[in-house]
C-alpha cells in the first residue's frame, strides 16, 4: 500500500469463517479491495485494508456469522491518532513550531563588546530602549536609526555597530578617548566654606586666594576664586587648593534604654520565581514582603548557553529566616552612645578629626540622651562651578 492508504489509515484483521472461499466471493460482490491476504489454517485468514471499508467489513462478518478480530493498525493516521490522545505532547510540538517560525528573526540574547569605561547593564538598558531588546526583529536593530538613538542616548560613545547571528544581536561600540586635559578645559570654578571656621593651614595649588590662616570665615564664604583681576583682563581658572579650619559641631541624640536583639532563628522558608527579562513571574502565594523579624537572603542564578551566551531569564531563591526578639539592655555608662556620636561626625566630614570634646548623657528609664560639642579639624574648603554667561 502506498502513500496514500498510510495517511488514510490501514487495519490487519483476521477472520474466522466456516467457509473462506465464500467470504473471498462475497467480499469481491460487495467490491471491497483486501490486501496482504495470508492463510492461517483452514478455517482463518487475515487481510488488510483501509480503515473506511472496516464497517462494511463488519456488517458482512454480522450477515454470515463470521467473527472479525482487529489485530494491527498501520499507517501515519493511526500515529497521529495516538498522538491526539497525549495533548501535553501535541502541545509541546505546536508551541516549538510555533516559536519556530517566530524566533527565527529575533532577537533573544544581547552581548556587548569594545566597551571599557562604559558598563555594559548601562548600554543594554539604553539599548532597549533604543529599540535593540529581547524579540526585537534583526532587521530592526540592524538600522541607522536605532544606532544613532543610541548614540545619542550614551555621549562617551563615538561609534557604535550591531551584528546578529541567528538569535544573538552583538553590539560593538569605540568609546570617545577622554584626555585629562580637556575634562577641565573651559571650566571654571572656586573654593567656598563648607561650614563656619577658623581657618588653620591653607595650601592653594591654583586660583586667587582670598583667605589666611586664622581668619574666621562663614559657610558659603569664598576662600579661593576662579577670577584673578589682570588690570588689562580677567584671567579665569579651575580653582585647586586645600584647606583646613577649626570648627565647632553640636550633636544631640536620643535612643531607647531597653533594645530588641535576634535569638536563633525560629523558622525558614523558600520562594522560587522566575525573572524572564524585566518580568518576575512568582512560584508562590502570598506577597514576599516580611516584617522587622525576618531576614530575606536573595539569590538570582542566571541561564547560560554553551559559550556564555546568557539568557534573559533568570531563576529567583528567596531563603526567609524568622526570628524571635529578645530585650537586650544596655549599660548604664553610655559608651555606646558616645562612640556611636564619634562615629557619625567622622563620616560627616570630608577629612578631618576630632581633637576635643564636651558630651553630657542623662539616662531616663526607656531612653538614654546624649548632647554634646566637639571641636573639630576637618577639611571646610569645597569646589564651586561657576556660570559662565556669554553675551
Amino acid at each position: 500500500m502506498g502513500l496514500f492508504h498510510s495517511l488514510h489509515g490501514i487495519l490487519d484483521l483476521e477472520f474466522v469463517t466456516a467457509d473462506v472461499s465464500a467470504l473471498l466471493t462475497k467480499l469481491n460482490e460487495e467490491n471491497i479491495s483486501i490486501n496482504n491476504l495470508r492463510l492461517i489454517d483452514d478455517l482463518t485468514i487475515r487481510v488488510s485494508v483501509l480503515r473506511s471499508d472496516y464497517k462494511r467489513l463488519l456488517d458482512v462478518a454480522k450477515r454470515r456469522g463470521d467473527k472479525l478480530t482487529v489485530i494491527g493498525k498501520k499507517g501515519i493516521f493511526w500515529r497521529y491518532r495516538r498522538l491526539t490522545e497525549r495533548p501535553i505532547i501535541v502541545t509541546a510540538i505546536a508551541v516549538v513550531c510555533i516559536l519556530t517560525l517566530f524566533l527565527q528573526n529575533r532577537i533573544l540574547i544581547v552581548n556587548v563588546q569594545g566597551n571599557s569605561t562604559v558598563p555594559s547593564k548601562r548600554i543594554i538598558e539604553c539599548a532597549d530602549q533604543c529599540g535593540i531588546s529581547i524579540f526585537a526583529s534583526r532587521r530592526r536593530v540592524r538600522s541607522e536609526k536605532v544606532k544613532n538613538a543610541l548614540l545619542e542616548s550614551i555621549p562617551e560613545l563615538q561609534w557604535v555597530g550591531v551584528n546578529t547571528a541567528g538569535c544573538v544581536a552583538t553590539i560593538h561600540i569605540t568609546e570617545k578617548t577622554v584626555q585629562e586635559d580637556s575634562k577641565n578645559k573651559g571650566v571654571i570654578s572656586s573654593i567656598v566654606a563648607l561650614r563656619d571656621g577658623v581657618i588653620l593651614d591653607c595650601t592653594v595649588l591654583q586660583g586667587n586666594q582670598l583667605c589666611q590662616v586664622g581668619q574666621a570665615v562663614k559657610a558659603g564664604e569664598t576662600l579661593v576664586s576662579g577670577y584673578t583681576d589682570c588690570g588689562i583682563f580677567i584671567k579665569s581658572t579651575k580653582s585647586v587648593a586645600e584647606i583646613y579650619g577649626q570648627t565647632l559641631r553640636q550633636l544631640e541624640m536620643i535612643s531607647p534604654s531597653v533594645m530588641k536583639k535576634r535569638e536563633e532563628p525560629t523558622d525558614q522558608k523558600t520562594n522560587y520565581g522566575i525573572l524572564f527579562g524585566k518580568k518576575l513571574i512568582k512560584l508562590y502565594k502570598g506577597s514576599g514582603i516580611s516584617d522587622t523579624t525576618c531576614v530575606k537572603i536573595y539569590d538570582e542564578i542566571q541561564l547560560t548557553l554553551p559559550g556564555g551566551y546568557v539568557l534573559p531569564i533568570s531563576l529567583i531563591r528567596e531563603t526567609i529566616s524568622e526570628y524571635s526578639l529578645a530585650d537586650g539592655i544596655r549599660s548604664e555608662d553610655s559608651r555606646w552612645l558616645i562612640d556611636k556620636a564619634t562615629q557619625y561626625l567622622q563620616s560627616q566630614m570630608i577629612a578631618g578629626k576630632i581633637y576635643n570634646q564636651k558630651i553630657q548623657t542623662t539616662q531616663y528609664d526607656d531612653f538614654i540622651t546624649l548632647s554634646g560639642a566637639f571641636d573639630c579639624v576637618e577639611l571646610i574648603g569645597k569646589e564651586r562651578q561657576e556660570n559662565i554667561i556669554q553675551r
